[in-house]
């Protein structure tokens, strides 16, 4: 894009960029806010096997609509929100149909889990669990399942893999169910082996984590350390520069904060962002009635044609008085 064409770029359609200058700063703070909370909804990742980005930024989307319809409608400087406001609905009605279709897969997946005993509250399973009845529960768990493949496709693609699936694979998991001390997955020695290569890869440098090939099962021995030798590296640090880094850290970390609580609670996190955005109006309209209420303490300094009446006195029309004195009053000849 060139110089030119950026520079006569058009302002975005939700607000004129004229009026923007003129607006209060913490309102616009707070308003940037509630634009994050919208663009981290529509743009959150997925965490396989049970967290559906999809699913939980729409149920956000729904939390942003519910508290953006608390904002009033005859107030001044809501003139933003409620435009907001007006997006955020047409996206939620647009995708109702799609997001039954999810919630209703979301809640069969979970059901495949319960039977399944996963993930494991306890290491050792059940006493009187077996293959043979985690066996026949599946099997009757999918008889039961029977979606509509042509007008569902977020079940129909579940009910697809959840057949291949157990047909390939579901003899070789029944054991971890009669063996004591077997574990029904292998997420453990994957994280250990995760944390070796980037331990690796930040001690070399390089993406490649070929020497663990050689020295892997050393580290893996001599993994743990002892308490005196944590004490030793953190007391290497001062404790002002430590305090320096943390407030830097703080500082770093309020945007995720906000999304951490926009993803706990997306409702109350709204919410406490409207309820800022109307405390912070109804300041500004107490300042401009404390404004409005006040009177100049000295008379208006006149400038231009002076007028004079019939005794020689200088006198000023009605009209330029008016004009003269709420022209001092705004910009703040007398204060």
């Amino acid at each position: 894009m060139s110089r030119r064409r950026a520079g006569n770029r058009s302002p975005p359609p939700l607000l004129p960029a004229d009026t923007q200058e003129q607006r209060d700063q913490e309102l616009m703070e707070v308003e940037a806010q509630i634009r994050v909370a919208i663009r981290d909804a529509v743009n959150r990742k997925s965490r396989k096997p049970f967290y559906w980005g999809g699913l939980k930024g729409y149920e956000q989307l729904e939390a942003i609509a519910e508290a953006l319809e608390e904002v009033p409608s005859d107030r001044p400087e809501t003139d933003y929100l409620r435009r907001l406001k007006i997006r955020v609905d047409q996206v939620v009605e647009a995708y109702q149909v799609n997001v039954a279709d999810l919630r209703e897969a979301h809640t069969w997946l979970r059901r495949i889990a319960d039977c399944l005993r996963y993930p494991p509250s306890d290491p050792t399973p059940e006493p009187s669990l077996t293959g043979a009845q985690v066996k026949q529960e599946m099997e009757a768990l999918l008889q039961s399942f029977q979606p509509d493949l042509k007008r569902r496709p977020a079940q129909a693609a579940i009910h697809d893999a959840w057949h291949r699936t157990w047909e390939e694979y579901g003899a070789d998991l029944l054991p971890c169910y009669d063996i004591p001390g077997l574990p029904p997955d292998n997420l453990m020695l994957e994280s250990l082996f995760g944390r070796l290569r980037r331990h690796q890869r930040r001690v070399s440098g390089r993406k490649s984590t070929r020497e663990l090939r050689d020295f892997g099962q050393y580290q893996v021995l001599f993994l743990a350390e002892s308490e005196q030798d944590l004490l030793e590296q953190i007391r290497q640090v001062s404790l002002e520069e430590y305090r320096e880094n943390r407030l830097r850290l703080e500082e770093a970390e309020a945007p995720r904060r906000l999304l951490h609580r926009l993803h706990r609670d997306p409702l109350r996190t709204m919410r406490n962002l409207v309820d800022q955005h109307s405390a912070r109006r109804t300041a500004l309209v107490s300042t401009v009635d404390q404004l409005s209420l006040k009177r100049p303490e000295c008379p208006p300094l006149i400038w231009g044609e002076e007028w004079s009446g019939g005794d020689g006195e200088l006198q000023l029309p009605i009209q330029a008085f008016r004009w003269e004195c709420s022209t001092a009053c705004y910009e703040g000849a007398y204060y």
